[in-house]
């Protein structure tokens, strides 16, 4: 696919019939975990430290690379039927959402989550290293980045060691950062510092980072923020379904804080559709900082998609529909009862849509999904494979 102007008609030209519908840049999630969607529901009564060490760390343990493989393929197809033409995945055994990937065409940045939890850290960088080495560069749609889990649950040398890692392959970095408020205080604990935001300052100033969640810094840190090489990935959903609170997102934008936005994984996210994200993002600005005026829509749709480019440095490849650009291209039928009258085409788009009202998707020129449906799989056989995976691991 090409995108221009008065492009040349063949006889190989597949035309879409797009009159009265909506053709706009395929969605960006910056934040996710594509294997969890079988841990969709795991949440309540949980908070994120209890949660992680007492349900999903043990469940995970189980996991084999089937079940990456089906985890997958049931999350890439709920993105790009929900209008995400690209995500920034932190998982294990990548090689196996690769896999589904490419059969689904998706777009992924991947890598090989990085922590000390259970002594393992050399491990990890091992198989990072590995995976670098077998796919960089591989796959026009595939990249990878170096992914910490957080600074609460990797120590300072193997944080040092990943950074490294980075500088030496040029490679951005993910990390959960100040997610909520005991995250914080075991950082202030761990590193002795009076303030995370001075870890960063300290190793990732070479770095390009993506940092997720942040909702637990102050005016102070945010300033300090701005002075570094980060975007902050905002999932309000999860952070809401955690009850961490909600990220000061307005005066991260106000700093000049390049802000995209994620959807988590599934199993505190809920849902993979980048719309309801939107919609909680501009809600929750503009009632938390009781201003309406806050966030408007055409600002919330930057975020889900130039926005998210520009954190994953790919600004010049995706995020807009410009020519010599990849044609990552979702097209909306807003003419549906939730959505007539379309008063304001971007508050529409923001408030009113939902994932299933993306009619087409269309990833690196590729017609993956066409009138809601996508050819050549059997959804129903993931369904069920996905079903009998968490019944064993539970």
């Amino acid at each position: 696919m090409k995108i221009g102007k008065n492009i040349e008609q063949t006889e190989n030209v597949k035309i879409i019939d797009a009159k009265n519908k909506i053709c706009m840049p395929g969605l960006i999630n910056t934040h996710t975990h594509i294997s969890m969607s079988i841990f969709r529901e795991t949440l309540d009564g949980y908070t994120l430290q209890d949660w992680l060490n007492n349900k999903i760390w043990p469940m995970e343990d189980k996991l084999t690379k089937e079940d990456i493989y089906y985890a997958s393929l049931l999350s890439c197809i709920e993105m790009i039927t929900t209008g995400t033409t690209m995500a920034n995945d932190q998982y294990w055994m990548a090689e196996e959402t690769i896999k589904a990937a490419n059969e689904l065409g998706m777009r992924l940045e991947v890598t090989r989550t990085i922590n000390d939890v259970q002594g393992l850290q050399k491990q990890r960088l091992e198989e990072l290293e590995k995976l670098i080495e077998e796919y960089n560069h591989k796959y026009d749609n595939i990249t990878l980045n170096i992914g910490i889990h957080g600074l609460y649950t990797t120590g300072e040398e193997t944080v040092k060691t990943s950074i490294e890692m980075a500088k030496k392959y040029g490679m951005n970095v993910h990390i959960h950062f100040c997610e909520n408020e005991q995250e914080t205080l075991d950082i202030k604990k761990a590193y002795n510092v009076s303030s995370p935001v001075e870890v960063l300052k300290k190793y990732f100033t070479e770095t390009n980072n993506i940092l997720a969640h942040v909702v637990k810094v102050n005016d102070q840190e945010i300033q300090e923020l701005k002075k570094l090489k980060v975007s902050v990935s905002h999932c309000p959903i999860s952070n809401l379904r955690l009850g961490c609170g909600i990220a000061k997102i307005q005066k991260m934008l106000e700093n000049g804080i390049n802000v995209s936005l994620g959807t988590d994984g599934q199993g505190s996210g809920s849902n993979l559709d980048m719309f309801e994200t939107m919609k909680f993002t501009g809600l929750l600005q503009k009632g938390v900082n009781e201003n309406p005026k806050n966030l408007d829509s055409y600002e919330i749709l930057k975020m889900a998609t130039i926005n998210g480019a520009k954190a994953l440095r790919q600004e010049d490849k995706i995020g807009s529909i410009e020519e010599g650009k990849m044609a990552d291209i979702i097209i909306l039928d807003l003419n549906t009862e939730t959505c007539i009258p379309n008063g304001n085409i971007f508050s529409s788009i923001v408030y009113n849509a939902k994932g299933y009202n993306v009619c087409h998707t269309i990833i690196n020129g590729k017609l993956v999904m066409e009138n809601r449906q996508i050819g050549g799989i059997d959804k129903e056989k993931i369904y069920q494979k996905c079903a009998e995976i968490i019944e064993r691991i539970q």
